[in-house]
């Protein structure tokens, strides 16, 4: 009788082991977020919070799948095909809702918006660049190029499409080009070309940057994995900085054509301004949405007519409420 129990016995804790697995199991809950681009240090924190296990610290099974330039992430989103979003900026979000996409920004990871124009030398301030030619993105007249007209007086006569390729630039003085602060200006450095960066948002442009934006019904009914996802990503970034080994294991994974150079350029630059850890963030914590600041976006876009201020809320386009339980201090 006792040899027959004790096989019972063993049973029955390898189920009880098993049925512990499967709880184990459920409780990392699946979310996928997807970036606007190909993995690079720009998304760090979040490839840093997978590497590091803070997503399943959390409940989360996090995966994080690239963008590109002919990828639109907002549709798949909508599709299901991702639980949230990057948003270059919380301006391009705010026209998103107001073209009638029901989604809201919960986070802004960079405080400042990294987008450049790049100058020859002889350029050293935005009115040099007046009789120029500048390449920029058609998301471009959306976004910055109509504060850059109302504040420097620029004309859509002067810009040429930008293809994503600095070769026009490197071989014609007279041209100017759209960048962002922490990769083209490396890539042009490279190649032996003396330039200046001229960074907006030192100028006063409002935008927030690099975005955790969400469908309303995803931030509805799966409040709690989007809670731990808004922390969770800011403890990423917080690690990433202090470093950035772990992360870049997996954005290298998924952009073999990413160096090591770069990498460590583009960590460097966001340190060096503190676009992460500056600002609103040294106080209020990385991710961080002010009120005012949201306002400055929101009547920006209202002041230029990108959007009707009719078609959309601009407490309807911002849920701050995450925030307020993920302070992650620098």
């Amino acid at each position: 009788m006792t040899q027959t129990i004790r096989p019972l016995h063993r049973i029955a804790a390898s189920l009880l082991v098993g049925l512990g697995a499967m709880t184990t199991a459920q409780a990392q809950e699946k979310f996928t977020y997807m970036t606007n681009w190909y993995a690079q240090a720009e998304h760090g924190g979040f490839y840093q919070a997978v590497a590091t296990g803070l997503y399943k610290k959390a409940g989360l099974d996090v995966t994080i799948k690239m963008g590109g330039p002919q990828v639109n992430i907002v549709q798949m989103m909508a599709a299901g095909q991702s639980d949230c979003v990057m948003g270059s900026s919380d301006l391009q979000m705010i026209q998103t809702r107001a073209g009638g996409v029901p989604v809201t920004t919960l986070a802004a990871v960079f405080q400042k918006d990294p987008q450049v124009l790049i100058a020859h030398a002889d350029v050293t301030k935005f009115e040099d660049l007046k009789d120029k030619t500048i390449l920029i993105a058609s998301s471009a007249h959306r976004g910055y190029w109509p504060w850059l007209k109302a504040r420097y007086g620029f004309n859509d006569a002067q810009t040429r499409p930008y293809t994503f390729n600095i070769q026009p630039f490197v071989a014609d003085k007279n041209v100017a080009q759209q960048g962002y602060l922490t990769s083209e200006p490396f890539a042009i450095a490279r190649a032996g070309v003396k330039a200046n960066t001229l960074m907006f948002s030192d100028h006063g442009y409002p935008a927030y940057a690099t975005t955790i934006s969400c469908m309303d019904k995803t931030v509805k009914e799966r409040s709690a994995a989007v809670a731990a996802f808004v922390k969770a990503t800011m403890e990423g970034w917080k690690s990433y900085l202090a470093n950035p080994a772990p992360g870049n294991v997996l954005i290298k994974q998924d952009n073999p054509k990413m160096s090591d150079e770069q990498l460590a350029y583009s960590v460097a630059k966001l340190k060096e301004l503190g676009m992460v850890t500056g600002g609103d963030a040294a106080t209020q914590g990385i991710g961080v949405i002010t009120p005012a600041r949201a306002k400055a976006s929101f009547d920006f876009l209202v002041e230029t007519k990108l959007i009707d201020p009719a078609k959309v809320n601009q407490n309807e386009a911002y849920n701050l409420s995450f925030l307020q339980d993920a302070k992650v201090l620098p």
